[in-house]
């Protein structure tokens, strides 16, 4: 085991979370010192919170930062990775906001799966953990008054939503909760019925979505929002925004603007995914940003992609979808003029569903690789690893950060879950801390590294034909 000396009080909460993650990894030659001191804000940082100076000798690599928060970051990386060589090397990241959304509304993932999750993000030095936690499929977490939402299904009870975070918190991962609305409501209108709701077809598919002008909606939703600010540690709570057929613009400015005023009067931030800046964004407020209408990569005829028909597409409602995304043309350019700041999640790149290209799976993976991902085109890891956040010429002031995003519509289990994840995850999560994409073969010996820390940590995870693995 690798000996971690800190020399300040505050830091031995770091040192006693670093031996664990560190547990199933070989040692460091050398001690791993722990140390509080000012360190010059590199520039193009996102803040100083977690710029850090590392500085290797033959028998000392000494971690030093004026937070724990870039301590910890310093340390888990360097003990992971190695370091450059004698001497000493400074950074910090490009984007203070770093994270990954699961899905836990489709699929429903464990406490300790979670934990597990937490720690991943830990090791690429991403630092927030966005939970997906209702859905047309499911209502994940318990609402202390309305035992009916989560009477019929599994889910996150009060206690364990609060150890998760204090997991994640030693860790120095923010989680973010969700409760999707005013669209994606279908378990709650399940298990209230009584609840005010305005219907619309799409396809074959009936779509129901909040109507804030029903009391008891107004009411639920005001219950909801206000209890999961109670048990959010974290300062932002999601609230959805996206999708929601059916509803006119009045209706659903007034659902977003209820569930803004109920988070904000909880002492949280509210942040939306994209579709949200219709209704309004107040100057620095967040809007998360997933698509506009050249990312829609689905064809005109359904006969140009049979494995779209077999799931059930048809023309009529390939048509029907792109008439409803046609408005986010013009999302992102409200989010700026608006005064808000973007969190990019662009589904071209960020959305790990999107299946692996069969091109790049080995045979033993490809039975696997076949069954997972949703209806967007395969891409390989290198279409990943090329994505260039600064690509959408965004000023440095208007971006908030980067998340990536999995979706569950397909997972079986947690090995399902981290073959989307990995090896995708890790190149972005090199991007979001550089600030932009590094050259392939950079990249590919960092995965390279990756792929053993995986296997020392039990993960199950692509091994792309495009890396030399070890």
């Amino acid at each position: 085991m690798t000996r971690i000396v800190s020399q300040d009080p505050s830091l031995e909460p770091v040192a006693e979370v670093l031996t664990t993650l560190l547990q199933p990894h070989p040692p460091l030659a050398a001690d791993l010192l722990l140390t509080l001191g000012e360190v010059t804000l590199s520039p193009g940082t996102a803040g100083e919170d977690e710029c850090h100076r590392i500085t290797t000798t033959p028998s000392t690599i000494t971690c030093q930062a004026r937070t724990p928060q870039a301590v910890f970051r310093a340390a888990l990386r360097t003990a992971l990775y190695g370091t450059q060589g004698l001497g000493v090397v400074e950074g910090g990241p490009r984007y203070g906001w770093r994270g990954l959304m699961i899905d836990t509304a489709r699929h429903f993932w464990t406490v300790p799966e979670l934990e597990r999750i937490v720690d991943l993000a830990a090791v690429h030095r991403l630092n927030v953990l966005h939970l997906h936690l209702t859905d047309n499929e499911g209502w994940r977490i318990e609402i202390p008054g309305l035992p009916r939402l989560t009477a019929d299904g599994p889910h996150y009870t009060v206690a364990e939503f609060g150890r998760l975070q204090r997991y994640a918190a030693d860790r120095h991962v923010v989680i973010v909760p969700e409760i999707d609305l005013p669209g994606h409501c279908a378990a709650a209108v399940r298990a209230h019925p009584e609840l005010g709701t305005v219907q619309t077809a799409l396809g074959p598919m009936s779509i129901s979505a909040f109507d804030a002008r029903d009391p008891a909606t107004r009411a639920f939703i005001t219950h909801v929002l206000t209890e999961l600010c109670r048990m959010t540690d974290g300062p932002y709570v999601h609230f959805g925004g996206d999708e929601a057929f059916g509803l006119d613009e009045q209706l659903f400015g007034q659902a977003v603007t209820l569930a803004r005023d109920v988070i904000r009067s909880g002492g949280k931030s509210p942040l939306g995914w994209q579709e949200s800046v219709r209704a309004g964004l107040e100057p620095g407020g967040i809007a998360q940003w997933w698509i506009d209408p050249s990312m829609i990569d689905l064809p005109a005829d359904v006969a140009l992609r049979p494995e779209l028909a077999a799931r059930g597409l048809t023309n009529e409602l390939l048509a029907e979808l792109a008439e409803g995304f046609a408005p986010t043309a013009g999302d992102l350019g409200r989010i700026l003029a608006s005064g808000g700041r973007v969190l990019l999640s662009p589904q071209t790149h960020l959305y790990f569903d999107r299946p692996y290209d069969l091109a790049i799976v080995p045979p033993e993976q490809r039975e696997t690789a076949a069954r997972l991902g949703f209806i967007y085109e395969p891409r390989t890891v290198r279409h990943f690893a090329a994505w260039d956040p600064t690509a959408y010429g965004l000023d440095t002031a208007n971006v908030a950060g980067v998340e990536a995003a999995l979706w569950s519509e397909t997972l079986r289990g947690f090995d399902d879950l981290t073959f989307l994840l990995l090896p995708r995850l890790a190149t972005i999560a090199e991007t979001a801390w550089n600030g932009r994409p590094s050259a392939w073969p950079q990249q590919h010996d960092h995965l390279r590294a990756s792929g053993r820390i995986w296997q020392q940590r039990g993960l199950t995870f692509l091994r792309t034909t495009e890396v030399t693995w070890e």
